[in-house]
This record gives C-alpha cells, structure tokens and sequence, in this order.
C-alpha cells in the first residue's frame, strides 16, 4: 500500500522554536514497521514553514496513497488542526481511509468518531502494531473488529476492540528515520538533531500526568541497543543533539548507567537533552560523571510546586530538600537544570505566587519552564477540576501556556502577571 504520514503545523507557541525543528518521533515510530511490513510510506511534516493547511491537502492529493495516518504529540491543542487538515484529506481524497493515533484519540474516541465519520479508525494506545494489523485489515478487506486496540464506526456507532496488548520488547520496533531528510531538522541553535525514546511510563502517580494511563507501566530499550542507534545517527546522519521524549528514563540506576557507559565507550560527540524527576538525579549523585561523559548538557526536572499541599494535590510525591539538592549536584558536574513550574491551581493567591517565586530564586535554577495547569481527559487531575470553570474554550490553546481553568481568588489578568513575572524574574538572571 501507498501509505500517507502527516505531521501538521501545531499552533502552540509551546512548540514553536525559531530556525528549529525537531521530527515527528509517533510518526516515524510507526513508520518504520509499515516499511519493513512492503509498504511504500512517505512523509509529509507540515510544520516546515509552517505549511498552509491548503498545501498539506494539495501535498497529499498530489501524491495519491491508499491511505493516510495522521498523529501529533501536541495532542489537545494539535487536535482542531488535525481536524480540518483529515476533513480536507478527506474530500481531496474520497474514500481513501484516514487512520488518527495520539494520545488524545485514544481518550477522545467516541467523540471524533461521532463529529468526524470521515475518520475510518482511530488506534487507541501504543501504535507500532496496531498500525501494521490495521493497514493489513485494510489492504486486505478483513473486518476491523478483528483488529485489537483500535475504533471505529459500525452502523454509525462507535465502538472500540479489545485492547491492544502491551509492547513488551520495544526493540523489536524500528524507527524509520529514512523517512526524514536529517538536514532539516535542528535543536540547540541549529545543530542537526533527532528526537528519541528510551522509555515509555512512569512508576509516579502524579495526578497532572497521563504516562502511567497511556503507556500502562515503564519499559526500557536495551540500553546498549539504544546506545549503537544514537551512535549511528552521529556517524551516518551527523546528528549532534538527542532530544529525548521520556518523561522519566533513569527510573532504573542499573540500566540507565549501562546506557552511559555503553554510549561513552561508542566515543561520539553527542548533546543529550531530557526530562527526569530531582530525585533520581540525588540517588545518582555518585555517577553523575557518568551523566557528563555521555553528554548530558541539560535537564528539565519536573519540580512543579513548593507548596505542601499543592503537592499532595497533584501527589507529586517529591520533595523541596530534594529538588534544592539536585539543582547543586547539576552545576557541581556541568549540566544546566531547567526547573517546571505550574500555576492555575484553584485556590491559589499572590501570597502563594510571592513565596513561589521567591523559593524558586533560592533553588537557583539555570532555566524555567512556567506552565498553566490543564484538564486533560487522560490524567487524573481531570477529574480532580471537573467542577472547576473553563475559561479557554479554544482547544488549539490548551498547550500549557495559556490558562484554561479559572481560580477562585484571582482573575485571569493577576496570574498572567505573576506568570510572566516569575519568568523574567528567573530568565533575566
């Protein structure tokens, strides 16, 4: 089969990094087990430009596949483009099947499927297998019932099967970089880079989080594995940084120092950029080293909040001792550490934003990352607000810098201030 992937200009200012460019790593997740599956797979990432959705149309209408899958790891606020760009797919294209994956069908299943019929499937979770069932369903003419971990529309109703079962090797699932042009993709000021996975979950229970429900437990590459790929990417591709897309890849000290070791000995010049949790980085203050050697030049570590209860709020499960910790242990060995923060919790006051920020001044972070708190059906805290206001209808907003939920003892205006104000406060150092 002529197998379409597109990746659609996303509308958040989160996302958007000038001159930079980072691939679409769901994409190319399933796109490389349909190419080892005989299918002819092409790409088309919208987000050069960014690409008018008119031309995205006119791109795939031109090159004519049997089939088109659409995904984003924008999710909520990547989901109205999506929409219009599978609606136009649809009418360039009648009767070719458009297939959507990402966390937010997964949640969203019966919804899309009502409002939007001209989405033949949705895959609900994991995509890799999935996908290759389901276009074999497809090509084939066999019933998609038969198909696990997917939706659909039967009679008009929709229904979803059985679940799909966990990937339990993620090895056995290649990426499919040959879809990219290496050059033209870019991170740290212009350096070529990718972005990659070396685990999927989380052990935490953080209820603003969604890794544990989409992703069910944590799972690890073979480290050494991993560590060849990254390395063959530097030689072949002249790739410089790694991005990683974990929330939490050193969950295990064991596997994650045979990672560091196997990529220090593989004796490339790579920039590792990534997310982890402060106390993982304290349990790992004896091989830190480690952590530079490979070339570990950043961190964002998921600090949140400093307030007692906000914390138990959102069962963090951290500690402000340990994210203080951290930070020090970070610049002790050369790695700059970028400290989350979220507001927009409820009951929250300028008191409370007055002593946030002045806690985060005495953490001394190299770099912030301030984030509105936000709904989102696929984590806990989405029941936790089920009452609460919402104040941002456009979901193209719901990107964690714009509010979406008000609180009850400041308009919208006042925490936009301390937002921005905690910002500059912390950047302009």
């Amino acid at each position: 089969m002529r197998i379409l992937l597109i990746n659609v200009p996303h509308p958040s200012i989160g996302s958007r990094i000038p001159d930079d460019h980072l691939p679409p790593l769901g994409l190319l997740a399933v796109g490389g087990p349909l190419i080892d599956d005989g299918h002819d797979v092409r790409l088309i990432d919208g987000e050069f430009g960014p690409m008018p959705l008119v031309n995205v149309v006119a791109a795939a209408a031109g090159w004519a596949p049997q089939a088109v899958l659409f995904g984003h790891s924008g999710s909520t606020s990547g989901h109205p483009v999506i929409r219009e760009a599978a609606r136009g797919v649809a009418a360039a294209l009648p009767g070719v099947p458009i297939v959507y994956g990402g966390v937010f069908p997964t949640y969203h299943w019966r919804e899309i499927l009502t409002d939007e019929p001209y989405v033949t499937a949705i895959v609900r979770g994991e995509g890799e297998e999935t996908v290759r069932r389901l276009m074999r369903a497809i090509d084939t003419g066999s019933p998609l019932d038969d198909v696990p971990g997917i939706a659909y529309l039967a009679a008009g109703t929709p229904q979803a099967t059985r679940p799909a079962p966990v990937i339990a090797d993620l090895d056995a699932y290649r990426i499919g970089w040959e879809l990219i042009d290496h050059a033209r993709y870019s991170y740290w000021g212009g350096l070529r880079a990718v972005v990659v996975q070396f685990s999927r979950g989380c052990p935490h229970l953080c209820t603003y989080c969604g890794q544990r429900g989409f992703w069910t437990r944590w799972r690890h590459r073979d480290p050494v594995l991993f560590a060849n790929e990254l390395a063959r990417l530097n030689r072949e591709q002249g790739v410089k940084v790694i991005n990683f897309a974990d929330e939490n890849p050193t969950v295990s000290k064991k596997v994650w120092k045979t990672f560091l070791e196997a990529l220090i000995t593989e004796k490339v010049d790579l920039i590792l950029v990534g997310s982890t949790r402060a106390d993982d980085i304290v349990r790992d203050a004896d091989i830190l080293d480690l952590y530079k050697k490979a070339g570990w030049q950043r961190f964002l570590l998921g600090m949140e909040h400093t307030d007692v209860r906000t914390l138990a709020l959102i069962r963090k499960g951290g500690a402000t001792v340990t994210d203080r910790e951290a930070i020090r242990l970070l610049r002790r060995h050369g790695i700059l550490s970028m400290a989350t923060w979220v507001v927009g919790f409820e009951e929250e006051t300028d008191r409370d934003h007055w002593r946030g920020l002045r806690q985060l001044m005495a953490y001394d972070p190299d770099q912030i990352q301030m984030l509105y708190v936000t709904p989102h059906r696929w984590t806990p805290y989405f029941r936790v607000a089920a009452d609460r206001p919402v104040i941002q209808a456009d979901r193209r907003r719901w990107d964690y810098k714009h509010q979406v939920l008000a609180t009850r003892h400041m308009p919208p205006w006042r925490v936009l201030l301390w937002f921005k104000l905690t910002e500059v406060m912390l950047q302009a150092r």
